[in-house]
């Protein structure tokens, strides 16, 4: 599943958060999390529910899907 890169940088920049201090809440590199809001890579499942329970959000959140 592909993250909507945009929306992971503008709720991680809302709670003034930085790359590494997500990278640290969520166990992912955080160069890869560079590359995922840049929409160079993708993260699985697991990985999305991780970044969004960081970021205080839901799946759907940065995804920009529905709920299920």
């Amino acid at each position: 599943m592909r993250p909507h890169s945009s929306a992971i940088r503008f709720r991680r920049e809302a709670l003034n958060m930085s790359l590494r201090t997500l990278s640290d809440k969520t166990g992912i590199d955080r160069g890869h999390l560079s590359r995922v809001e840049r929409g160079l890579a993708g993260l699985g499942d697991a990985n999305i529910r991780k970044v969004a329970e960081a970021l205080d959000a839901t799946p759907a959140d940065i995804t920009h899907q529905e709920n299920s």
